[in-house]
């Protein structure tokens, strides 16, 4: 499907986990770190318009059989996204040393 195009969306989450990384890092390391990294996750996001599926299922999913979604990463961040016809939703952006199973639950499943 070359030179098909998706629409690439941030969830209200996706948004407030960047915002969140951002602060973090400009708050215990410095303003210039987060910039490098903000515009190295924005870049990654906007990939996805070009090749959403070559993403990954997250591990964590596949192991509660769920196919739905797919990941892509800025080490050590971990996009989580689902296509949908023509478009590619964020749904989390988060340190993928956190408790990801959890989080995945309550983000995505709502549990």
């Amino acid at each position: 499907m070359a030179g098909r195009k998706y629409e690439v969306l941030l969830t209200e989450g996706a948004e407030q986990d960047l915002e969140s990384i951002y602060d973090y890092i400009a708050g215990f390391d410095c303003k210039t770190n987060a910039d490098h990294v903000l515009d190295h996750l924005l870049g990654v996001v906007e990939s996805l318009s070009a090749f959403p599926e070559r993403g990954a299922y997250p591990k964590e999913l596949i192991a509660l059989g769920i196919r739905d979604y797919r990941q892509t990463a800025f080490k050590p961040y971990r996009v989580i996204y689902r296509v949908i016809g023509q478009k590619v939703y964020i749904y989390l952006i988060a340190d993928g040393r956190r408790d990801m199973q959890s989080l995945l639950a309550r983000r995505l499943l709502g549990a």
